[in-house]
């Protein structure tokens, strides 16, 4: 199931449609990642390294899963990120709510 997961996020990473929270986007400027880095690294994913059912009191959905991705960019930097896939208007849509950055 994870694989299907996985391909559903890469699809929307592919087409696009793909958004950063402020956090992830402070990491990434303290990182000095770009958001074209955490596309090629999920991209480059070749698993979903764990599944966590997200415990925030404002998920939009009652059930919601945060999926966390590590893997390399093109220059071969590992990268951590943290987001969940949602569905709006009809389109499958990969948001990185909690976390981009290097990985330790």
């Amino acid at each position: 199931m994870s694989s299907d997961i996985l391909r559903r996020i890469k699809r929307a990473v592919l087409a696009g449609n793909y958004a950063f929270s402020e956090k992830a986007l402070l990491e990434m400027e303290a990182d000095g990642l770009t958001e074209l880095d955490i596309a090629e690294s999920i991209l480059n994913a070749v698993a979903i390294y764990k599944t966590l059912r997200s415990q925030s009191p404002w998920r939009q959905q009652r059930v919601e899963y945060l999926h966390i991705i590590q893997s390399t960019n093109l220059d071969g930097l590992m990268i951590y990120s943290k987001g969940k896939l949602v569905e709006e208007a009809g389109v499958e849509r990969y948001y990185f709510l909690i976390s981009s950055k290097k990985a330790l």
